[in-house]
């Protein structure tokens, strides 16, 4: 490999994140939640953003101005990988879910097709992660986005970031594959809105 490759390959997004010529700005549905307002969880048992997770992230998501999203969670000893630091795993759960939530500001259901994650410093328990994210462009049921974490404040030092594409699909995905039992019990919430959330994102 020359340098020259080399050199592009390192900083340029995979083809598979990278959106086609054809692709279009993304567009805000008219029903997405107001800019500011807290998402809440899609779904009560969502590692991500569930409250029933005893041990799961609690990750709280806004919605931003056009199509983006601000979410932060707080890091604590049970995410931990290495002594005294956040798991990469949870670092990725923790993009993943706030790259995720940009789909309800299109309202589409969407499943996570691909998620690149760079690692950019470490991150102690303790820490709040703030994440920021954005849907960069559309095309037909692919849906490409990238978010950022910063540790030390909304505006501090980076410490992760993501690249991820999105798969529109329908709600059949969830419950052609999830376990019977879920998804009943999901299906037979009486209240309209957690009915629909709850199959929002990839689980």
């Amino acid at each position: 490999m020359s340098t020259e490759n080399h050199h592009r390959d390192a900083h340029s997004a995979p083809p598979a994140l990278t959106p086609p010529p054809n692709a279009l700005p993304p567009v805000r549905h008219p029903d997405a939640p107001a800019p500011g307002e807290l998402l809440g969880s899609h779904y009560d048992d969502c590692f991500g953003c569930g409250g029933a997770q005893a041990h799961g992230l609690h990750l709280e998501a806004r919605a931003g101005d056009g199509v983006t999203i601000t979410a932060e969670f707080t890091v604590q000893a049970a995410h931990q990988g290495a002594p005294g630091l956040a798991h990469g795993g949870v670092l990725a759960t923790a993009l993943d879910e706030t790259l995720g939530s940009l789909n309800w500001l299109l309202r589409v259901i969407a499943v996570t097709g691909r998620l690149e994650t760079d690692f950019v410093r470490p991150v102690p328990v303790g820490t709040v992660l703030f994440l920021q994210a954005e849907i960069v462009a559309v095309a037909g049921r692919k849906i490409y986005s990238r978010a950022v974490g910063r540790i030390g404040g909304p505006e501090g030092p980076v410490a992760v970031r993501a690249q991820a594409l999105f798969i529109e699909v329908k709600v059949e995905h969830f419950t052609d594959n999830g376990r019977p039992e879920e998804i009943r019990a999901a299906m037979a919430d009486p209240d309209q809105i957690r009915r629909a959330r709850a199959f929002e994102v990839n689980p």
